[in-house]
């Protein structure tokens, strides 16, 4: 009995390290804050691992062999250190995606923005403090389509004695949705940039890695989540997908959110969210419903018209203890893919959790059209490299400009006062005003051409910034994922149509804070913001393809004269082009 007592005592304690170790895929995790102000050390390995999904078996880039990779834990004002050593055959760089990376922009990630690639055999050590920073983030590569598969988790606690703004939950949990591919991304993103198309879809969405059973050989690749009946859930909810924007939904549950982009906001229940590539939401599920197992749903959001995209919806199971695995699940309802409404009412309801200081005396107004372009075909074959509307290749750009990455980083040549590789001429107003909307050109390859250049646009420290982002009906209006480096801002403004500064209407109370907005298809949002973190801070489009398109601008903030207010030296092991 004495044995046997000892036998069960041992493996109840491996389960509980598995468990905590492995919390994001199996169970919740109700982790034990430390005291705040330390320092976290993390060793990152980039290595191919052999995974099996959809009936088949392929290597795929990871960090330490897992997929998703392994979740950064800390407390507001921690310092994270974080070794990165590259034993893949890529180029590699990480972002620490919606970390503010205050007066530490060489840490930022962004390859030949912030800093050259991390090449096989060499390694790099990223540091940054989390200065007044809280809530749930995420890391990812930022070379190439590497993020398909190389990404996962950072959650921040907040400080030691310091509550949520709502009753703490049972349990939380992260959640990332994904894009899983057959094929290697590399040479899928190459391939579709020589064809000068669009890309294909993905072969599978994924909830924490795992397609779930309506994709084929999948009947047992599903995240579960055991919920106790009454007891009310915290989930982290992450896109990480690369070309897919997202609808998630609990079947016959409510959502609550109440953290958006790693700020708080009023609570705000809905039967569904989307998400768009680098967006967080935290929301409150109560398990109130009759004891029984229910679908958790992800499934596309596709806002432009005439592209093809993955249709098959990811399932994973809230599933209530008393629930037997043999149960059928109850379906969760998504809206169609293409319902813009659905998209839009969330954003609508979205408010800061208490009022806030909005830069209201306004020293620069930036007027920046985002959308996409069809560039003439150059090619001596064009029926292989031309395969965009009209025989011309697909671009994308912003105030028609699309953006070119230099063969270094363009910080270090800002920093190093290298001229050559960059220009500091990036109109702040579009080169031309018309209906963006429902005048724009459209008729490729014709009247549809952009610019290239790796063009900046300069800000002197302590600048108050507007921002109208503008989508543009050019091949087609999109629901676009705008990510800002090194900055969160507030929405004070968002609306269909062209902008109109006559009959916008703006939040200065309470907008909600953000670091990633979705621009409405055929619409604009409104930012503002600060700038008070010097450095070259990329802006662009979340959804990978428009990246490599060219829907990117880098913006450079000047130093101030304080000695909190200027860019450190480079860091002595930064990676070298």
């Amino acid at each position: 009995m004495k044995n046997l007592i000892t036998t069960l005592f041992i493996y109840f304690l491996v389960i509980l390290f598995l468990c905590n170790k492995h919390s994001k895929y199996v169970v919740g995790f109700r982790p034990q804050r430390r005291g705040g102000r330390s320092t976290r050390f993390y060793d990152f390995k980039v290595q191919t691992t052999r995974v099996t999904k959809l009936c088949n078996t392929k290597e795929i880039p990871t960090i330490n062999g897992m997929y998703p990779g392994p979740v950064v834990y800390a407390q507001e004002d921690d310092k994270v250190i974080v070794r990165v050593t590259n034993e893949s055959p890529y180029n590699i760089t990480i972002h620490w995606h919606g970390i503010r990376q205050r007066l530490s922009c060489w840490s930022d990630g962004p390859s030949y923005i912030t800093q050259c690639p991390i090449q096989t055999g060499q390694n790099f050590t990223y540091e940054f403090t989390l200065v007044q920073q809280k809530g749930t983030f995420f890391w990812h590569a930022h070379v190439s389509w590497l993020r398909a598969t190389i990404y996962g988790a950072i959650v921040v606690y907040p400080k030691n004695g310091v509550p949520y703004p709502f009753n703490f939950p049972y349990e939380e949990h992260i959640i990332i949705l994904g894009e899983f591919w057959m094929k290697d991304m590399v040479q899928i993103e190459q391939a579709v940039l020589a064809s000068g198309g669009a890309p294909p879809p993905a072969d599978a969405f994924t909830i924490n890695g795992q397609p779930g059973p309506n994709y084929n050989c999948s009947a047992d690749d599903i995240f579960k989540i055991y919920a106790v009946p009454g007891k009310t859930y915290l989930l982290r909810l992450i896109n990480a997908a690369l070309n897919q924007e997202h609808f998630f939904a609990i079947a016959n549950h409510r959502l609550t959110i109440v953290e958006v982009d790693a700020e708080y906001t009023k609570p705000l229940t809905t039967d569904r969210v989307m998400l768009g590539p680098g967006q967080t939401l935290n929301v409150l599920v109560t398990a109130d419903k009759p004891i029984a197992k229910y679908s958790m749903a992800m499934g596309p959001y596709q806002s432009a018209k005439n592209v093809s995209f993955q249709n098959i919806t990811a399932i994973a199971y809230f599933q209530y203890f008393g629930a037997t695995a043999n149960d059928l699940s109850l379906p969760a309802a998504l809206p169609h893919f293409d319902d813009n409404l659905a998209a839009k009412t969330v954003m609508d309801g979205l408010r800061s959790l208490n009022p806030v200081t909005v830069p209201k005396d306004i020293d620069r107004n930036l007027f920046v059209t985002i959308g996409l372009n069809v560039q003439k075909c150059r090619s001596k074959n064009p029926q292989k490299d031309c395969q965009a509307k009209g025989g011309g290749v697909m671009a994308a750009s912003m105030n028609n400009i699309s953006f070119s990455k230099p063969n270094i980083s363009i910080l270090e040549a800002y920093y190093k006062n290298i001229s050559g590789y960059f220009t500091q001429d990036f109109p702040g107003v579009p080169l031309k005003f018309y209906d963006f909307v429902n005048g724009a050109p459209n008729n490729p390859p014709n009247d549809t051409n952009s610019l290239n250049g790796t063009r900046t646009y300069v800000l002197d420290y302590g600048t108050k910034v507007q921002l109208i982002l503008q989508d543009t009906s050019t091949v087609s209006t999109e629901n676009h994922p705008i990510h800002l480096h090194g900055y969160s801002f507030y929405v004070v403004g968002y609306g269909t149509g062209n902008y109109d500064p006559d009959t916008a209407n703006f939040n200065l109370v309470d907008p909600p804070y953000m670091n990633t907005i979705g621009v409405p298809v055929g619409g604009w949002a409104a930012i503002r913001f600060v700038a008070d973190n010097p450095g070259a801070w990329f802006m662009h489009c979340h959804l990978e393809i428009h990246l490599s398109w060219g829907l990117s601008v880098v913006l450079i903030v000047k130093n101030g004269e304080g000695p909190l207010e200027r860019l450190t030296h480079p860091p002595k092991d930064l990676p070298r082009c």
